[in-house]
């Protein structure tokens, strides 16, 4: 299946990323947008893309809009992340994830992720997330 434009490779990689992926974004900072396209290996037994996919991309969704909404970039670690399940996803679906960041501070950063198919919410974050001496202009790019 294809994927939507303007979609591209993410911009940052980890080893999560690779085992998940492959992992697609546009936008940056606060409009930064996640994309995945569903795929047998996220999916359980039922044949729906597990929660545990969708907690995986809003945290990454949460972690890089914090992190690259600041030049240089900041480094953020995931204090609390929670997730509500309203809806499903499938093979071949294509997932976007949306943020909305509350509140940015020294040393806290409040922020949601809404998890799309096309246009229905199918699960809503919640995370909180502590700034890190640890910058994220350091790690592994593409």
């Amino acid at each position: 299946m294809s994927i939507p434009a303007p979609f591209q490779p993410i911009f940052r990689v980890s080893p999560v990323i690779e085992m998940i992926g492959p992992v697609y974004s546009h936008g940056s900072g606060r409009d930064l947008v996640i994309g995945l396209r569903a795929q047998p290996k996220h999916c359980n037994l039922r044949g729906h893309v597990h929660g545990g996919v969708f907690a995986t991309l809003a945290d990454i969704a949460l972690g890089y809009t914090l992190a690259f909404s600041s030049d240089p970039p900041a480094g953020y670690v995931t204090v609390n992340l929670a997730i509500d399940y309203a809806g499903t996803a499938h093979v071949d679906d294509w997932l976007e994830v949306r943020t909305d960041v509350q509140r940015q501070g020294k040393r806290l950063a409040f922020a949601n992720a809404y998890i799309h198919v096309g246009e229905e919410r199918i699960a809503r974050a919640s995370g909180v997330f502590m700034a890190s001496d640890w910058p994220a202009a350091a790690s592994p790019t593409r």
